[in-house]
């Protein structure tokens, strides 16, 4: 480790660049996922010595970070979000959660699979490095269940719900259920010379071996697992300070997303009166199912359309509402190759030669999709949601260190920011189409409901007496009640609902990180209007926000309030 000697003329950009080296020679699998070439080979240490290692570096980058003094206003916010980012990083580790939690979406085991979908597939050279990341899948899963058995030794272990889920998962990536074997798959297109009997045979013994360990966290940790979802107050807070990079009142925050869905919900009643005049919020939705022009049958057609939409929304956006350099004017639209459920988004390589893409992991059973439901999706997870900020992220050289461009997610600022692209879109007039702005208002309406869900679950908090909804006045939130109000306020497929559920028990804090995040983004958008006046220009806004990279959200509304 080289992070107590920063350059003397931008000390905290060194401190923070030597971090980015030292932490991709650590962990490979995030290496790839920032797009750093040179360890495609290789998995990450899973194992108990392999986690420390991650938290010695961590440690130390932060005290050199502290310790540096900044040389001019742009490395003033580069090291508040340095500090704040890793000073909450060495409080997880302290929590031992990334050492311990397990959960449908975030897991060891999740990274060693899904970075596969990353990987460069063409030529010898790639298959020569997927086949070495094979070959290496029963070590890092071993190591992994030394990490997790250290932790569940010390009485840290996820709930029972979250193991006995990823195993099921597991059984789909491995083919004991459902129609395909994810690793068997992969390799499937690698007929290189000299080759091919290489990768099915560790193809083959990497799917054995995750196979074993799904069982082994139902059968052996899973008895070890927490009875109880819920984890409390104290834990909560520490997550949810993580994934907004702000700390907020909770109590506050869960009373306002109750207020938050029944504004939204009023307003989808207006909407809906256009759709189907007289009816209710229900009529328009099945009037809108029922329209053949508003449906598309077929995964691979579906993605189509979601490209096309995509295309044609950067193009609109580039040079008009936003700058959007070269680079960044590609995107590409994918359909995951599980069926876990959930859309999201990859950022680009450093060099840009792998493009930001988004992925749809469609349930199993599901081929038939309604665009007015997934135009906002789009706007989303494209321009001008995660591809403008993330792309346009990676390519500010000039403004931004490499830990800033490539390694610092902040889920409040990065979600939240999405959500408020959405809003923007509506008011850029993109859904004049009462379907499309439904559709939108559906989607935020999600976001708040789970806001009050999340919160409300790991809190075990009361329902209010005097909820707008009349929802169980007065009852103490459960898992059950939380499937059962996500059901009566989502207009969507029961199994994206339940894989919902599942996903915020096991990863707490998260969920809210969309509505909290987007809500501070427009605070911070109407303080600088009250301080600029007549001055304010959106596209300045917008342009000196994004400057400041993904950032925690108390110290972009800092740095906001010094530059604007």
């Amino acid at each position: 480790m080289t992070t107590d000697s920063p350059s003397p003329e931008r000390p905290v950009d060194a401190v923070a660049d030597r971090y980015v080296d030292d932490y991709a020679a650590l962990d490979p699998i995030a290496a790839t996922y920032f797009g750093i070439p040179g360890r495609e080979h290789l998995l990450t240490d899973l194992s108990p010595d392999g986690f420390a290692e991650r938290e010695r570096l961590t440690r130390a980058a932060l005290a050199a970070a502290r310790a540096a003094t900044p040389a001019d206003e742009r490395e003033q916010v580069a090291q508040e979000s340095f500090l704040e980012r890793l000073g909450l990083e060495v409080e997880m580790y302290d929590a031992r959660v990334p050492q311990s939690q397990v959960s449908v979406l975030s897991s060891g085991l999740h990274e060693v699979r899904s970075v596969f979908d990353l990987m460069d597939t063409e030529g010898e050279e790639a298959w020569t490095n997927i086949d070495a990341r094979l070959a290496a899948i029963p070590a890092a899963v071993d190591g992994y269940r030394a990490t997790l058995q250290e932790s569940a030794d010390a009485g840290l272990v996820s709930a029972k719900r979250q193991l006995r889920e990823v195993a099921a998962q597991v059984r789909q990536w491995t083919g004991q259920e459902g129609t395909g074997n994810f690793f068997l798959e992969l390799v499937a297109g690698g007929d290189v010379d000299g080759l091919r009997g290489r990768l099915e045979q560790h193809a083959r013994e990497a799917s054995d071996a995750v196979a074993a360990f799904g069982r082994w966290l139902e059968d052996d940790l899973g008895p070890r697992g927490r009875d109880t979802d819920a984890v409390g107050r104290e834990h909560y807070a520490l997550h949810s300070r993580y994934f907004l990079g702000a700390a907020v009142d909770l109590d506050e925050t869960y009373a306002w997303g109750w207020q938050e869905l029944r504004r939204i919900e009023d307003e989808m009643a207006r909407v809906a009166d256009k759709i189907a005049p007289g009816g209710s919020v229900d009529d328009a939705v099945a009037a809108l199912d029922a329209d053949p022009a508003r449906k598309i049958q077929g995964k691979e057609t579906f993605r189509e359309w979601m490209q096309d939409l995509a295309t044609r929304t950067l193009e609109d956006m580039a040079d008009t509402h936003f700058d959007i350099p070269e680079p960044i004017r590609r995107i590409e639209c994918c359909i995951a190759p599980t069926t876990d459920g959930g859309i999201y988004y990859t950022g680009p390589s450093e060099d840009f030669s792998r493009p930001g893409r988004m992925w749809w992991a469609v349930p199993e059973g599901i081929d038939s999709f309604d665009t007015w439901r997934e135009v906002t999706t789009v706007f989303h997870e494209g321009v001008p949601g995660h591809h403008l900020q993330v792309a346009q992220t990676a390519y500010r050289k000039e403004v931004l260190n490499r830990w800033q461009r490539l390694m610092c997610w902040v889920s409040g600022h990065g979600e939240g920011w999405a959500l408020y692209a959405e809003r923007l879109m509506d008011d850029l007039g993109y859904l004049a189409d009462p379907g499309d702005k439904l559709g939108m208002l559906d989607a935020q309406g999600f976001r708040a409901a789970r806001v009050v869900v999340d919160i409300g679950m790991h809190n075990e908090l009361e329902i209010p007496a005097d909820n707008p909804f009349g929802f169980h006045p007065g009852e103490t939130w459960t898992p059950e009640l939380g499937l059962e109000f996500m059901r009566a306020h989502c207009r969507m497929e029961d199994a994206f609902i339940r894989f919902e559920v599942n996903r915020y028990l096991g990863w707490p804090g998260q969920a809210p990180s969309y509505k909290v995040g987007e809500r501070i983004w427009l605070q911070a958008r109407e303080d600088a209007r009250a301080r600029l006046g007549s001055g304010f220009d959106l596209k300045a806004f917008h342009r000196a926000a994004l400057d400041l990279g993904s950032i925690g959200l108390d110290p972009l509304q800092a740095a906001l309030a010094r530059i604007s």
